[in-house]
């Protein structure tokens, strides 16, 4: 009995270790290569298991293992914004837990389906694991409010070539193809015949294709010829300190340093992109009180996109709203967008009407959650010396796969930012490769500007131009860039991953039908 109890406290501590190892093939490290030891390594052990393992619950632990390890160790700087807040640092070790538990509790699922399946051949059962672990993926990137941060694919997010398949796969298509690949030296060690080594060979050729179709979509995109403007777009990235959001009377400073930050010139057109939630407690309604600071430095050739809160009285509610702002010099409202995906405790509190009454609140404002709107807009902006469109993300809203807008007639993405709150962590970086996702799946050029962030311009083939780092500050001047077509998956959206889906599953039919 010890020495069974002895087995599964070190098979425990195995699968943690192995999840947690996998998480350092993510940004900002990028060791893509860990990952094919550790998925085969936990293959092997679960192909071992199943002449042991009598109880189905058995694999919903082995995946909930792995998967703590995986989230525990990947995503421990989420805790860092409990720090800001005296009233949220009895929570640090309570959610320093029960974030990658939560979480885990995706890749057990995953397993225990898996459980089903333990009788077929091994290609057949690493095509099923693939299928599960990139459904589930899926799922918790969508389900409930959806968390589509960190799954395996971001693996390869240095790896421009070989992600340039986005452009027709989309995110979660390539990730189901990344899982088979990094289980490719397990059937290479578990083979009983030669068949099993063709289905490596076929993966590993398919491997190749997306490299050598990722080199030609680069080359061809040198022989493109840049569009100029005829104005500058200046992307603001500053540094100034998160704990402003509990210091009303530093807003006129903050002001003045974002304005020697862009450096105005009274003679040169410029649209000035600045991060999000600038100003922490002033919102659209009284931002007017700073107005002789604005038009002592813009003028009519100006304009300013920030974010800021805008309060909206409706049916004698006060709704707030995370927004997305463009100003002139008189600080009138050009353009405004509310967004469309909070995050979680930090911008909404789940169930509010009972977590309040316990005491809990959102995090980044007082004691009121955001309201989330429906509506994304492209923002066209037409003066007589600026000319401009794009599509609005703020913050979070940039590590959603999918159809992001109806009507694709712009030329940017602008992502507006505060990653102040995860400190000198990872979160930034991870946060940051998200953005080069999206421009590769959307086709499109990302302008990103953070506070306590990556800010950068990136081109629609997902390459850093210019780029400031997070322990940086400055600004990024744009006046050229490059258009391209409608990619294939902007056109279908996620429906490419069900399609992939269903060849995988024939795939499992077929080798399963032969081996009968």
């Amino acid at each position: 009995m010890k020495n069974l109890y002895k087995n599964n406290y070190l098979n425990s501590l195995y699968l943690i270790f192995l999840g947690a190892l996998s998480s350092f093939s993510l940004p900002p490290y990028n060791y893509f290569i860990i990952n094919f030891l550790t998925f085969s390594l936990f293959f092997i052990f679960l192909i071992n298991r199943n002449q042991i393992v009598r109880k189905k619950f058995d694999y919903f632990k082995y995946g909930w293992l792995f998967g703590f390890g995986y989230f525990l160790v990947s995503l421990y700087w989420i805790t860092i914004a409990l720090t800001f807040d005296n009233s949220f640092k009895i929570l640090i070790p309570i959610s320093l837990i029960l974030i990658p538990s939560f979480l885990a509790i995706f890749y057990g699922c995953a397993l225990y389906v898996f459980s089903f399946f333990k009788k077929n051949k091994n290609t057949s059962l690493a095509l099923i694991f693939s299928v599960l672990f990139g459904l589930i993926e899926f799922i918790r990137g969508n389900i409930l409010t959806g968390f589509p941060w960190n799954l395996f694919v971001f693996s390869f997010s240095n790896s421009l070539e070989f992600i340039q398949i986005l452009s027709i796969l989309g995110t979660y298509s390539l990730n189901i193809i990344c899982i088979t690949f990094f289980l490719i030296p397990a059937i290479f060690i578990l083979r009983k015949n030669k068949k099993e080594i063709f289905f490596c060979l076929i993966f590993i050729l398919i491997g190749i294709s997306f490299l050598v179709f990722g080199n030609l979509k680069l080359n061809k995109q040198n022989l493109i010829s840049q569009k100029k403007n005829d104005f500058l777009i200046k992307v603001v990235s500053s540094k100034i300190d998160i704990k402003r959001f509990y210091n009303i009377d530093s807003e006129q400073k903050i002001i003045e340093d974002l304005i020697q930050l862009s450096k105005p010139n009274p003679h040169i057109a410029t649209i000035f992109i600045w991060p999000e939630g600038i100003l922490a407690s002033t919102n659209l309604d009284d931002i007017k009180k700073y107005k002789d600071l604005f038009t002592k430095n813009f003028n009519d050739r100006h304009l300013i996109v920030l974010g800021i809160n805008d309060e909206v009285l409706t049916n004698g509610k006060s709704k707030i709203y995370n927004s997305l702002a463009v100003v002139d010099n008189n600080l009138n409202i050009k353009y405004l967008y509310h967004k469309n995906k909070l995050v979680p405790f930090g911008e909404f509190l789940p169930l509010e009407n009972y977590l309040s009454k316990l005491g809990l609140r959102s995090i980044t404002h007082n004691y009121q959650s955001f309201s989330k709107s429906d509506t994304r807009d492209i923002i066209n902006i037409k003066t007589e010396h600026l000319s401009m469109s794009f599509l609005p993300l703020i913050c979070y809203e940039i590590i959603y796969s999918g159809k992001l807008y109806k009507n694709s007639n712009f030329n940017f993405i602008v992502n507006i930012s505060e990653d102040g709150w995860f400190g000198s962590s990872i979160g930034p970086q991870q946060h940051f490769a998200h953005s080069i996702f999206r421009s590769i799946e959307e086709g499109k050029n990302i302008i990103r500007s953070t506070n306590n962030g990556i800010s950068a311009y990136i081109d629609n083939k997902g390459r850093v131009i210019k780029k400031i780092e997070s322990t940086q500050s400055g600004a990024i001047e744009i006046n050229e860039y490059k258009n391209q077509k409608k990619t294939i998956f902007s056109k279908v959206g996620n429906k490419i991953f069900f399609y992939l889906l269903i060849i995988y599953i024939s795939f499992i039919f077929f080798i399963n039908k032969r081996s009968d």
